[in-house]
């Protein structure tokens, strides 16, 4: 039987840095009524883009949120369903194509602002494609 300790470490430590992704979407969307952050957000946007209504960076703000926060917390989630699957070495192949499908598709989804939760992810999928138990030889 081959321990999957060096996976399991490394899909638990990316699901806590997709939680940071989840985080930050709950602070931008808790961010978007607030009238101090709007007014800077306003006056820095009104000199650097020209974009004169707030009300559309407001709306951006928001759907960018709701969007950040649903699709860390889909990471986190199949990250934690790929552990429980690499646990006591039941499903390592499912758990490797798990990982390594959610590796690229936040890496792309998040236009590679996710590099390092994604490479966690994506290290141990390859981990539990590759590795595989050792063969007693019986003489």
């Amino acid at each position: 039987m081959v321990k999957r300790t060096g996976e399991i470490v490394l899909g638990i430590i990316g699901a806590v840095l997709f939680c940071f992704f989840t985080l930050f979407g709950i602070v931008l969307f808790r961010l978007r009524n607030d009238e101090e952050f709007q007014q800077e957000m306003e006056k820095m946007l009104t000199q650097q883009s020209g974009m004169e209504k707030i009300g559309d960076f407001t709306q951006i703000m928001n759907s960018g949120a709701w969007f950040l926060i649903i699709s860390s917390l889909i990471a986190v989630i199949l990250g934690i369903v790929a552990v429980v699957l690499i646990k006591g070495n039941k499903k390592p192949k499912t758990a490797g194509i798990l990982f390594i499908v959610t590796a690229v598709l936040s890496f792309i989804v998040y236009l590679g602002m996710s590099l390092i939760p994604a490479l966690l992810y994506l290290i141990a999928g390859i981990m539990c494609l590759v590795r595989k138990p050792k063969k007693v030889i019986e003489g």
